[in-house]
């Protein structure tokens, strides 16, 4: 078993650019740009610096709000050098939102793209802060936001009581070498230093925070059950703002001495004519991406000979992808992930040796160095094997605790350290988990446990059927019933009837779904997480119309 690290995540970088110096770090394709370790190392030396000039303390929180743009892995790497830990915010958030975790967190700088697709992110921070229009850069003071003080913008254009990344850049000059070695010295590894806020399906987002000691022994974990090197080149198209993109993406790549492919926007095309031009080894993606790249028109016409391996996640992974992926896309030692931000976030993962089966019928085995054990929720003990319950997990991978939340991080972490999932699942004799469904996932119809997962599983075996959803949803006879959104593939026409049918004499009666609904798209989190609740929400206004 391989001994855990104790070092910061600035020292994970050093060490690779002193290895590997003229190994690629970092590529972008679609713009050609290309750096090296030495290179990509000296440019986060100068991001910390220029951080440090402004004023920004150990320990202070910078709030980031952007998609995968090149300087967020600066970002990433410079505050892992100077320990200001890095609030990641969802691209996908609006005013309120936005407020609130830049609030909740104590940001004290954010730094913002001007805008993503239609959304000028721009002006949602003047509308929450009117004041920066009137204030000098570096000055804010926000009635609604008492804690912010810099607002910085990617951007070449220019913004009132707003700082330019570059003019920021510039400032890393009056800051010598010896002051950023001092601050990295005070670092350590056991400090927080990322502060992620779960897309959380239900109630307010909570800061999770994460040490350098969490997230660069869970990339190390997650690279060494890949089996990546430093010859590895991996395309991430998971945003960075999630666990998948910033540790299970650039972390577990830097971790080895690969090299890092981003792609800044998720689009298919994108994707494969990057991981064709950059011969990428490795490709991340939760499942709807891979679903959405097998079924391109034009996806014969890609060489993605050079794949190998990559990482599925983020929810659950249908057989049927998992073989596609396999065959088709050349990645014969893709990998499950499975865990959660409060875990850093990888807890089980296949390893590329395991058999076909286990691959894709489980999310693997615990990573080195982290424990886990299924439970009965209603009674705390542990069960026997293959028996069903909640799964909890233990180790040097479990947060430190929700930011500014002792209840909710006492919910979730119990008093011999157990953080408790929610997630229901089994687990074999030799540590196989198979994840059944969420503690309220699961339907239950008149006394009988429903696993949404077993359905879904059922229903992907239909060839017309793109993506299934099931979800449980009110009923006076029996409590809960059964309801499917479909997504069927293109150019396929099907009827309620008709996928009755499929599923009779196949599945228990119970479980075939009452309700079908043919949609076109399904309500998700900016990290890919499909949102039931929306779904149950959705069937419910259905119900009043």
């Amino acid at each position: 078993m391989a001994d855990l690290v104790y070092k910061t995540i600035g020292q994970l970088l050093e060490e690779q650019a002193e290895k590997y110096p003229n190994k690629e770090a970092v590529v972008y394709s679609d713009r050609d740009l290309r750096l090296t370790y030495k290179e990509f190392d000296a440019w986060s030396d100068q991001v910390a610096k220029a951080l440090m000039a402004l004023g920004i303390e150990k320990g202070d929180h910078i709030a980031v709000w952007t998609t995968n743009v090149p300087e967020w892995v600066a970002l990433q790497f410079a505050t892992g050098k100077m320990g200001a830990p890095l609030v990641t915010v969802n691209t996908n958030y609006r005013t309120a939102e936005l407020e609130y975790l830049l609030k909740q967190s104590d940001s004290k700088t954010l730094i913002l793209i001007e805008q993503f697709k239609d959304h000028r992110f721009i002006d949602t921070v003047y509308e929450i802060c009117p004041e920066l229009k009137t204030c000098k850069p570096g000055e804010l003071k926000s009635k609604r936001l008492p804690m912010l003080k810099n607002v910085i913008i990617i951007s070449e254009n220019q913004f009132d009581g707003v700082y330019n990344w570059s003019d920021v850049i510039k400032l890393a000059d009056q800051v010598s070498d010896e002051e950023l070695e001092q601050r990295k010295a005070s670092l350590h590894y056991d400090d927080v230093i990322n502060l992620q806020y779960t897309s959380g399906t239900t109630g307010f987002p909570k800061g999770v925070m994460l040490t350098h000691y969490n997230i660069v022994n869970n990339a190390i974990n997650i690279a060494e059950s890949m089996k990546l090197t430093n010859e590895d080149r991996l395309c991430i198209p998971v945003p960075f703002f999630h666990c998948f993109g910033c540790v299970i993406g650039t972390l577990a790549i830097v971790s080895v001495g690969g090299t890092m492919v981003p792609i800044q926007e998720y689009n298919p095309v994108e994707v494969l004519k990057t991981v064709e031009k950059e011969k990428c080894t490795a490709l991340h993606g939760v499942p709807t991406m891979f679903i959405s790249e097998l079924n391109l028109p034009n996806f014969d016409e890609f060489d993605l000979s050079s794949l190998r391996t990559g990482v599925m996640a983020g929810s659950n992974c249908p057989e049927e992808v998992m073989k596609a992926v396999i065959q088709k896309m050349n990645m014969k030692d893709i990998t499950i992930c499975y865990g959660q931000t409060e875990s850093s976030p990888v807890i089980t993962q296949t390893r590329t040796d395991d058999p076909f089966d286990l691959k894709v019928g489980t999310v693997g085995r615990a990573l080195p160095n982290v424990e886990v054990k299924i439970i009965d929720p209603t009674t705390g003990k542990e069960v026997p094997p293959n028996t069903q319950g909640e799964l909890c997990t233990r180790g040097y991978h479990v947060m430190k605790g929700y930011y500014n939340n002792p209840d909710a991080t006492k919910e979730a972490i119990d008093e011999d350290n157990w953080l408790h999932t929610g997630d229901l699942a089994t687990m074999d004799e030799n540590g196989y988990v198979r994840i059944t469904g969420r503690l309220k996932d699961m339907i239950i119809r008149g006394g009988e446990n429903i696993y949404p997962r077993e359905i879904e599983e059922f229903l992907y075996k239909n060839p017309k059927i793109y993506d299934v959803q099931i979800v449980g949803v009110p009923d006076e006879k029996y409590g809960e019933e059964v309801a499917a959104f479909i997504i069927l593939k293109k150019g396929e026409t099907a009827t309620e009837d008709e996928i009755r049918e499929f599923c009779n004499g196949k599945i228990s009666k119970h479980k075939i779904p009452r309700y079908i609904f043919f949609v076109d798209q399904y309500p998700m989190t900016a990290s890919g997480k499909i949102q039931k609740y929306k779904l149950r929400e959705q069937f419910t206004a259905k119900l009043v119309h």
